[in-house]
């Protein structure tokens, strides 16, 4: 998903090819906002991406975000008064720049219903087993993760 189709770099060096354009986005159920070092400071500016979250939150099942997503979402507003984590290293600053957010510290993950934040990359993981459970069920789930070969078990938060 991007504004076009071109390749593009993410901030980790990593080459992007967006399947879709923000203008025709097939419909989803479940969206993920993604972060990564440095990406809340790029994405709470970004216009584009901004109003296209709060177009598609009303029409999704389940808007999570992984590590620093959580704070494009709570720049939204999206995130005020519900419990909330994002990557350890920026509870802190998550808790200090959007007060109004019931920080968790020490959780892979929160389930606010329709909201759901994790933290870094293992805890995104775990957060996509959690929602294939919330969606599927947990033989779905289960079976998948083994598939994997990932330990998950549905009472590790």
């Amino acid at each position: 998903m991007a504004k076009n189709l071109f390749p593009f770099q993410a901030s980790n060096e990593l080459m992007v090819l967006p399947n879709f354009e923000y203008s025709n986005c097939p419909r989803m159920e479940i969206l993920i906002v993604p972060g990564g070092y440095g990406a809340e400071e790029l994405k709470i500016r970004n216009q584009t991406i901004i109003s296209w979250i709060k177009a598609k939150y009303s029409k999704v099942k389940h808007l999570a975000s992984v590590c620093t997503g959580a704070f494009l979402l709570a720049e939204i507003g999206l995130l005020d008064y519900l419990e909330v984590t994002t990557h350890w290293m920026d509870v802190n600053t998550l808790k200090n720049n959007y007060p109004l957010l019931n920080v968790i510290e020490n959780v892979r993950y929160t389930d606010s219903g329709k909201i759901l934040t994790s933290g870094g990359i293992s805890s995104g993981i775990h957060l996509s087993f959690y929602l294939l459970q919330k969606q599927f069920g947990l033989e779905v789930a289960t079976r998948t993760a083994k598939r994997m070969e990932y330990d998950w078990s549905p009472e590790k938060r």
